[in-house]
C-alpha cells in the first residue's frame, strides 16, 4: 500500500504497523523508534491524522501512563478498547470519561 502524508506521519505508520496484534507500544516509544525521541505528542496527531484505520493499526499505541490516549477510527474510544481485546490485549486502564456535569 502506497502510503500518503507528510514524511513524518509516513514513518510514524510504518513503525505502527510493525507492532504485531495483541501488543502495543507508547508514543514515545514509537517516538523514540523513529529518531524524534521528544516527539510523542507529534505521534499521536500522525495516529490521529491515519487514514488507513484500522491497516494502520493506531489502536496498538496507547499513553505511556497505561490510558488508550484517542483513537480517530469510526466508534472512538471504545472501539480501540474492543480492537485491543479482541486481539488479546487487556494490560489498559480506562480513562474517566467526563459529562457536562464534570
Amino acid at each position: 500500500m502506497k502510503l500518503e502524508g507528510t514524511d513524518f506521519q509516513i514513518k510514524v505508520w510504518k513503525e505502527i504497523n510493525k507492532i504485531p496484534k495483541g501488543c502495543v507500544k507508547t508514543y514515545k516509544e514509537i517516538a523514540q523508534l523513529i529518531g524524534k525521541p521528544k516527539s510523542s505528542r507529534a505521534v499521536a496527531n500522525a495516529c490521529g491524522k491515519n487514514p488507513y484505520v484500522p491497516l494502520i493499526p493506531c489502536h496498538r499505541v496507547i499513553r505511556s501512563d497505561g490510558y488508550l490516549g484517542g483513537y480517530s477510527g469510526d466508534g472512538g474510544i471504545e472501539q480501540k478498547k474492543k480492537l485491543l481485546i479482541n486481539e488479546g490485549f487487556f494490560h489498559f486502564k480506562i480513562d474517566k470519561v467526563k459529562t457536562k456535569s464534570d
